[in-house]
């Protein structure tokens, strides 16, 4: 690792990463649709984001493109360094540009492992998160796919996304919870799944930490960051970016320093 992880550490899916992590949902065209406009920085702000900036905290999701990143991921990480943690996502289908369909048939859920398991060229998804939960299908047939394919070894780990307390609590009777992903930042302040999350042990990552961008255009950067960090241990934000001036940005943050 080149520099010291970017705010300290946090343990997820067994692996101790840095608690500042990259999401990479902007690494793909308008809408979260097809490649982006660069692939080049794309491929450069994830090596830059894992060998220069010593982020060991990656995710990422089928839906992203959609397949889009997993595929960018693959070309610019591969080999994957054993410190690395590769989160991805699962349970969405995209029908078209900026739409985002919830889809838990076990069918559905267990075809995307694999496709996963292919794009990413691993034998398995260190941690899988149920991307959004399908009202139509029974929770614990969608955690027990996860759970069946845990079983077998192609998924370590399982995680849930957007998602209450009492989901998580109903979900917490079928699987272990490896981790939750939530909105929360300096304008959407207030997730009760947070204190529940520090109760339980289980890692609350956050992912639109800067409100999707607006937040670093009306308010420090630095502060912005600081103040997810300091609700607790067990917080982990992943800010996303397509910018390598962006991403060197948020590490600077951080750290207190330029890097």
């Amino acid at each position: 690792m080149s520099t010291p992880p970017p705010a300290g550490t946090i343990t997820i899916a067994d692996k101790t990463v840095s608690r500042l992590g990259l999401g990479t949902m902007r690494l793909t065209g308008p809408g979260i649709w097809g490649d982006p406009d660069d692939r080049v920085t794309a491929i450069s702000v994830l090596r830059q984001a894992v060998h220069t900036y010593g982020i060991t905290h990656i995710d990422t999701a089928d839906a992203y493109g959609p397949h889009t990143v997993e595929h960018l991921i693959h070309d610019a990480l591969r080999p994957y360094p054993e410190h690395v943690l590769i989160a991805t996502k699962v349970g969405l289908v995209r029908p078209a540009p900026g739409t985002w369909v919830p889809l838990g048939h076990p069918v559905y859920l267990r075809a995307c492992v694999e496709a996963s398991l292919r794009r990413l060229e691993t034998d398995r998804l260190d941690l899988c998160y149920l991307h959004r939960i399908d009202p139509e299908v029974p929770l614990a047939d969608q955690l027990g796919t996860l759970e069946a394919l845990r079983t077998e070894g192609k998924i370590g780990h399982i995680g849930l996304s957007k998602v209450t307390p009492d989901t998580i609590r109903d979900a917490a009777k079928c699987i272990r919870v490896a981790a939750v992903q939530n909105v929360l930042n300096m304008t959407d302040r207030h997730d009760p799944a947070l204190e529940l999350c520090h109760d339980l042990d289980i890692p609350y990552v956050l992912y639109r930490p800067l409100d999707a961008g607006n937040l670093a255009r009306h308010t420090d950067v630095g502060a912005a960051l600081h103040w997810l960090l300091q609700l607790g241990a067990h917080v982990a934000p992943i800010p996303g970016t397509s910018s390598p001036e962006h991403l060197y940005q948020f590490v600077s943050a951080v750290t207190g320093a330029w890097v």
